[in-house]
Order: C-alpha cells, then structure tokens, then sequence
C-alpha cells in the first residue's frame, strides 16, 4: 500500500519531510517504508532538533574509553575494570500507565547497559511529579515507585540513590529518567557496529508483540485531550524474561562468536538493524516471518515498530550458531536467525517470499533532518531587594520546620524504603546520602553515583542552571570521597518549536559543556526528551545529570552522619546570602522571580579538590555539600543522620541572619574535624586559598543556632522524615 501526505503527518513526520522521503527514495514510500521513516526520524531517535547543539559538549576524557554514540558510554576505572553508564527518560509513557512506564524505563536503560558486555551493579533514578496538591499526582507517584521497585527488585540490582522533585509545572507531564551502571572487563567491552558481509543476523529474547507500536513517536509529541488513547503505545515489561536474557547475554558474550549486538529498544527492531547497519556502513537483509510473535497476522509493519521488551539484535560469526542456540534455548528465550549483513547497505525487509521494504540506510540515518532552530536568549533576571523588616518577622524555628517538611527537601525516605538497595552485597552507601556508594565486587575499590536537576534554576535562567546542575553532581561526589570522572545528562525540556523552550535548551547545554569541560568532567552519554508538555504548556527545562566516580580505598569513603561530640564542624566556600530562587524565598516569601546563584567553576574545582586532599589525607570525619535550603538544612540533615547536636558560633562579619542560614550560594560544603587536626586542615585550606569558617561544636541531641535558638533532634527527624508518609498514607 502506497501512503501520501495524510498519512505521513499522521505519523507524525512533517510536510516536507515526507517530500524528502519521496525524493530520497525516487518514489512514494509503502506503509512499511513509511513507518519505519517516521520511527527513525522522530525527535526520539534522530535528535533532529538537538544534534547541533550536543555535538558541542565535551566528550572526550582521560578516562573515557567510549563517549557518545553507543548503547551507553564506558569509562576506566584502572586495574582493567571499566564502568558502563548511561540515563534515559521514559517520561510520556508514566504518565500514560505510571507502573510499566517507569518499569519498562529501568528495564530499556539495564539492557542498554548490558548489551556492551557489563553486568548491571547499580540503578538510580530522577522523578519529578506535580503539584503535591493536584489530584493525579499521588497516583502517578505511587505507580512509578512501584513500577521502579517491581523491575529493578527483580532484576537483582540495587537502586543505591536517587532523587524526586514536585513543581506544578509537570502536573500534565511527570518526568522518569532512569540511569544504570554496569561493571565490565575493558578488554570485554561489546560494540553494536556491524561487521562482515553473510554474517547471522539473530533475534533473541522475548516474542514480538503489539504493544509499545508507535512508541517512540508518541515520546517524540505533546500531550493533548486524547492522551488516554496512547495507553497502548505503553510498553509491557517482564524483569523474570530480562534476567534470563542478561543472563544469556553475558555468557554467550564470554565465547567469541559476538560481532555486534544491540539492545531493541526505542522503535525496536527497526533502530536496532539499522544503527547496526549504520555503523558497520553495511546492509541487512531480515525475513520477517522468521521474527518470533506471540500474537496471530502481526504485519511486517507491526514487527518493525513493535516495542515489546526485553529482545536483543546479535550479528554473530558464521558457524557459531549452533552454540549460541544451546545458550538461549538453556535459558528458554527465543533464538531466531531473522537474516543476514549484505553489501547492499540498505534494509530490505522480506515478508511471505515477497520484498515489503528495500531503504537505502544512509536516507534513515545520515541524511535524516537536523534542523537549526529558532531560539531566544534569555534574559537575566533582576535581582530581589528583600526588605530587612520582613526577615525580622521571622522566627528561625518556624522557617527551618517549613523547609524541612517542603516536598523537595524532605526526606524521600518512602520511596527508596520500596527499592532493594543492598542486592548483590556490595552496597556501601545507601539512598539518602550525597552519593550512592557500591564497592567492586572483590576489590577495595569502590564507585561513586549521583543523580541531580534543578529546574528552579535551570527556568530562571538557562545558562547558569545548566552549569550548576553539573556543579551540583561534582559536589555530591567528591562529598563521599570520590574523584568525579564523568557524566550523563537526560536533558528533559518541551517543544523545540517554540522558541522560548528552544532557547532554555541551548543556554542549558551551554551551560552543562562549559562546567564539564573546565571540572574536567566530560559527558559521555545521553538522552534528549523533547516536547515535554500539555498542549501548548511546557515544563520548566530539567536537565538531569548524572555523574560517575571512583573511590580507590572504600574504607576512606565518607557520610554525612556527625561521629563524635567536641568535634569541629567548619564550612568551606563563602557564604554572600543570595536568596533569589531558593527554597527559602519560594515557600517562606512567595517570591518566584529572581536570579539564580552564581557558579563560580574556580571555586567549585579548587574547593572540591582541596576537600578530596582532605579526606585522603584522613583529616575529615563527614562532609557534605550545601545546597537547597542552604546551610542550616544541610547541618540538619548531618543532625539527623548522626543523631547529634551541633552549637553553631555566631559567625564573624556575619551578614542578615536568615540570610546568612537559608542562602543558596554555590560551592559550599560542611566538613567534621577532630579539633587536634585543625591547624593542619586551615592551613591546607589557607594554602588553597579558600575561604573557610568554624560554624560551631558537635553536642549531644540538640542544634543552638543563636544562644536562644534551640531544637532538639528529634524535631529536627519529626519536620524532615514525616511529610512524605503521611502524604502518601491517604
């Protein structure tokens, strides 16, 4: 069946678009043809709208072995080993059917992982709900954690952090980024490159079904009145299957028979040939009554951009196919020689003896669109003129409590209790730190995970949010003694088409490759999520980073918790009080406007690694870095964590005292000193040059601000670790 214009926009491809089709093909595409055109060049997989602009990002690293480009991105953590690591959003289908959305999101990103050859280690997550006060939001959230649990639970991997935002904003669109980490051999490492010409072409894993048709389509629009119909564009997930598989995986990948090997996940058995082919600068040739259904007259336009889970695309060697078989019939998965490479470097698809698609892959890959958007600067945002009168209103107790219990500063307590974080036995930090820890099976060494976004910051003004954001994953990192080798980055943002939100993409990207490239903390994979919005509403722009890094004793890894009464609690990094866009200014004074803190990359770099000098010299006892709700949450929350006090001094020189608790600046951490070490840990700082305070003495069960101010632990726990549970429990 041959389709026109009405069909093509249908699939959501674009008037000229579909005129490109026809003049690159030299004729009017079939439904097949047309399908797999509209899969393959969506926002979703051709990051028409974003390639222009990532293609600027650092990426390229000591320590970075692959970057871009591959199923996920690889770096070296010494002695051989190696760290496969990458985020992915699985937003628009969560909101549809919040249990297999989120599920089906931690199970795409674990295949992604272990198709290179790496045995998944660690799982995290970012999920941003909206408004705690709009009626869909408990539902969604109480859908995507189970859905997170149910997979990852069963799968055997620990999900060791994370983190979860509310903003009215995500209220018609939440956002699920989901992010593993997998451990491999370097010299073990499995590329998705197609090589050879007759080489098997195999499919394995799981029966093609028709759920998740049109999937990667539908993550590639906006949302509108009709979104309960996209129920069946939601895949189906089944973590049993998709161990069975890793499992299968990994020790035919033990043999040599692999040449290339690619996970099918977004458009399915489509992306999967043709990237492979793609890469390998072949063609492949699929007969596709040989691809395993479980459902009756599937289409060949139905296999192609079925999404069903947890199936694989192998070119194996030739004659090894016997022995793979053995593997994957042991395991009870489906193994299937589908076709073969050919020299012919198109996709030609075959169907009852008769051809139903033959497309050139360089029309579906390199000569798919890439557009230069329209965008507009942002602007920068005035700065606040907050009356000292209105501070002097305020009672610091009253303003801690309101902050403690806010929605994105309290504790997340519920959510990670669901998650089996100590799986596999090698969890040494869990969810609730700066960093979720997991040591190398074996080994003394030990990887550091973090995952971060800022919208607040991000919204007001780009450039500078985007820089923060990757700031902030530094700090979380070198706060558990880790050395930050690299990142991911889910950029979640709403249509490139409107130029507003075009603009926050590219000042955000700025933004990430400048703090990137000067921390030395290169992106080495990633995901764009476009057209996160409801009609013609968008979300605020939510970059999520995630960073990567290696502790090489774990024994010198540090928490949060306060260890020892009559120790010294000093703070590095200068506070100047900047209010605008924090915590404090949001929910205490109603004010939204603002700039967001400066980033200052010197700073950030010479305080991070002077704190790692620090740790490594075993001069610090907890550490952690300062960042919303500033620095009185912060020393609450190593309160609570180490059931300890703290009699903070009045600070020298001291600015506004709210202002001087409840700031946002940037680049700060607070450490725990034994006071015998404190001549020896000023004068490394003094020698850094940076700016430095003792805040106060760790005391027993309680914090005194200001000589009159004092709350005790327990209401500190109480504001922190009860608003989430009891939201939750009606």
């Amino acid at each position: 069946m041959l389709v026109n214009e009405k069909v093509a926009i249908e699939h959501g491809l674009k008037t000229d678009e579909y005129k490109k089709i026809c003049e690159l093909l030299k004729r009017v595409p079939n439904l097949t043809e047309l399908g797999i055109f509209s899969a393959m060049w969506n926002e979703h997989c051709s990051y028409k709208s974003s390639r222009l602009h990532l293609k600027k990002l650092p990426t390229k690293g000591k320590k970075v072995i692959q970057g871009p480009g591959e199923n996920a991105g690889v770096i070296d953590i010494e002695d051989g080993d190696a760290i496969v690591f990458k985020i992915e959003s699985h937003n628009h289908p969560s909101f549809i059917e919040p249990y297999q959305g989120a599920a089906t999101g931690v199970g795409g990103i674990m295949r992604d992982v272990f198709t290179m050859g790496a045995r998944p280690i660690a799982n995290l997550n970012s999920i941003h709900f909206g408004s705690t006060q709009h009626k869909k939001t408990k539902n969604l959230l109480r859908g995507v954690v189970h859905g997170i649990g149910g997979y990852g639970n069963c799968m055997g991997v620990p999900t060791i952090a994370g983190q979860t935002s509310f903003d009215r904003s995500y209220n018609g669109n939440i956002l699920v980024n989901a992010m593993t980490l997998g451990l491999v051999k370097k010299n073990r490492i499995f590329y998705s490159k197609a090589a050879g010409l007759n080489k098997p072409v195999i499919y394995v894993g799981s029966k093609t079904g028709r759920d998740g048709i049109h999937g990667a389509s539908m993550a590639s629009a906006s949302f509108d009145e009709k979104i309960e119909e996209k129920k069946p564009t939601v895949q189906v997930g089944d973590p049993f299957t998709e161990k069975l598989l890793l499992e299968a995986c990994l020790e035919l990948m033990a043999g040599d028979s692999i040449i290339a090997i690619q996970d099918m996940g977004a458009a399915g058995l489509t992306s999967s040939s043709i990237e492979m082919a793609s890469k390998g600068n072949l063609g492949i040739e699929i007969n596709l009554n040989k691809v395993p259904c479980r459902e009756t007259k599937m289409t060949p336009y139905e296999i192609m951009l079925s999404e069903s889970q947890e199936r694989m695309l192998i070119v194996l060697e030739n004659g090894k196919e016997d022995s793979a078989k053995k593997i994957f019939d042991k395991w009870n998965l489906d193994f299937s020689i589908i076709g073969k490479t050919t020299d012919s470097k198109n996709i030609e698809l075959f169907f009852d003896n008769k051809q139903v698609a033959n497309i050139p892959v360089n029309t579906l890959v390199e000569n798919s669109p890439m557009y230069d958007r329209k965008w507009k600067k942002a602007k920068a945002p005035k700065k606040n003129k907050f009356k000292k009168e209105v501070y002097n209103e305020l009672k610091v107790q009253d303003v801690l409590r309101k902050i403690l219990s806010n929605p994105n500063i309290c504790s997340k307590e519920w959510i990670w209790q669901q998650y089996d974080h100590t799986v596999m036995g090698d969890t040494i930090q869990k969810p609730g730190g700066d960093s979720g820890v997991v040591r190398v099976h074996g080994t003394n060494k030990a990887v550091a995970a973090s995952v971060d976004s800022s919208a607040v910051y991000c919204w007001a003004h780009p450039l500078t949010g985007g820089k923060q954001i990757v700031a902030e994953s530094w700090r979380n990192l070198i706060s558990v003694g880790a050395t930050p080798i690299a990142i991911t980055n889910c950029l979640n943002f709403g249509s490139p088409e409107n130029e507003d939100n075009m603009g926050e993409f590219v000042e955000c990207v700025q933004g990430i490759g400048e703090a990137s490239s000067y921390l030395d903390f290169p992106v080495v994979s990633g995901n764009v999520s476009f057209y996160n919005q409801t009609k013609e509403v968008g979300i605020k722009p939510t970059p999520s980073i995630g960073g990567v890094g290696l502790i090489k004793d774990y024994k010198k890894m540090m928490t949060m918790d306060f260890k020892e009464i009559d120790n010294l609690v000093l703070v590095i990094g200068k506070t100047e009080g900047h209010i605008d866009q924090s915590i404090f200014a949001r929910t205490i004074l109603d004010e939204k406007n603002g700039p967001p803190p400066e980033v200052n990359l010197f700073n950030e770099k010479n305080n991070g690694k002077s704190l790692l000098d620090l740790i490594e010299k075993g001069l610090v006892k907890s550490a952690h870095d300062i960042s919303l709700g500033g620095l009185i949450v912060a020393l609450s929350k190593m309160c609570i964590k180490g059931n300890k006090g703290i009699e903070l001094n009045k600070p020298k020189n001291m600015i506004n005292e709210i202002e001087y608790l409840f700031a946002e600046d940037q680049g700060r951490y607070i450490i725990e000193i034994n006071p015998k070490n404190l001549k020896e840990v000023k004068k490394i700082l003094t020698d850094n040059s940076i700016y430095h305070q003792e805040l106060g003495v760790i005391i027993d069960k309680e914090m005194i601000i200001n000589k009159k101010t004092k709350v005790t632990i327990d209401e500190l726990k109480s504001y922190n670790t009860n608003w989430l549970t009891e939201y939750m429990s009606y």
